[in-house]
């Protein structure tokens, strides 16, 4: 941006050519000077902000993926938004990082090299709450992961990290592995600490707890397909799937999802002094007979009809028949 003159110096400039002390012309016809810019080495400016951009659409992608897959484990709402994309350098990035903190090395071949998918602890402590069968609380104060959240914390950054293939396919065909689980910056140094990489920070919020991934992509890494990472690109490659396509994916979603079944051998009542005095080997007497269907319930549907049997010294039934939804 060009210097700003204040009041004094115009009213002296326009003197100055109004005495003939300036030639107009010549301030006119003069050869600019070229403009010298500082660049510092430290810091090269690798990334440009179309591939910053191209990123962000790559991200916000991701995003909706991981907002429609996370819920199917979890049980619970998950909202995801790309925050913000920069350049910093590698030094910079392991320099902000606090322990304990979960930091996933990918390798993300066939490209060279790992990323790091960095999820904030307090997200994580919220997810271990959640697959244990709690509310999905995060915990006041930080510790140490144990070798059980460790592994918890695991299968969840690996359903994370298959999602990335299709938002990437645009730019290239990735198959990204994880490569192993750190909870301390110091033993992530994949990288010379001078090196440039880009970063996406995204918000998660599963239910009432919010947190922060970070995906911490080297230069190095996509190097070679750098120049494939701007938005003509990534549009002109872009495939809109068909409806068979996406029921295709739906239905391998619902299969994941578990539900409970559970077969009513019969119904009793009792009083609650007989059911206080209950022992070992009394008979409670049901309203239905030894070789009666039994009643299949799917949630709180009920679906089949079974005959109770054995199966290998183990109780099993048999579905004899689908009870349809008109029925």
């Amino acid at each position: 941006m060009g210097e700003i003159l204040s009041q004094g110096e115009i009213d002296s400039l326009l003197k100055a050519l109004n005495s003939g002390e300036i030639d107009a012309e010549e301030m006119i016809n003069a050869p600019e000077e070229d403009k010298v810019r500082d660049y510092d080495f430290k810091r090269p400016a690798k990334f440009s902000k179309e591939h910053l951009r191209t990123l962000e659409l790559i991200f916000e992608h991701y995003g909706r993926l991981l907002s429609t897959t996370l819920p199917v484990y979890l049980r619970k709402s998950v909202q995801v938004e790309v925050l913000s994309s920069e350049t910093v350098t590698f030094n910079e990035f392991t320099s902000s990082l606090s322990n304990p903190v979960v930091l996933a090395l990918v390798n993300f071949r066939p490209l060279p090299g790992d990323i790091i998918i960095e999820v904030t602890s307090n997200l994580c402590y919220a997810i271990i709450d959640r697959m244990l069968g709690g509310p999905g609380e995060s915990l006041e104060k930080t510790r140490e992961f144990s070798e059980i959240e460790l592994s918890i914390v695991e299968k969840i950054v690996v359903i994370c990290m298959q999602l990335l293939r299709e938002p990437w396919k645009n730019v290239a065909e990735i198959n990204p592995m994880l490569d192993r689980i750190e909870t301390n910056s110091q033993f992530v140094q994949i990288i010379s600490p001078n090196e440039m990489i880009a970063i996406v920070s995204l918000s998660i919020k599963v239910g009432e707890v919010e947190g922060y991934m970070n995906v911490c992509i080297p230069y190095i890494t996509i190097e070679s397909i750098i120049d494939n990472l701007n938005t003509k690109f990534w549009f002109s490659n872009m495939t809109n799937s068909s409806g068979e396509e996406y029921n295709d994916y739906l239905e391998l979603m619902l299969k994941k999802v578990d539900v409970p079944v559970r077969a009513l051998l019969g119904r009793s009542t009792v009083t609650v002094s007989d059911f206080a005095s209950l022992q070992v080997g009394d008979i409670i007497r049901l309203n239905s007979n030894i070789d009666s269907e039994l009643e299949v319930r799917v949630g709180n549907i009920k679906k089949f009809t079974a005959v109770a049997g054995i199966d290998k010294d183990k109780y099993a039934i048999k579905i004899t028949s689908v009870i349809r939804e008109e029925e």
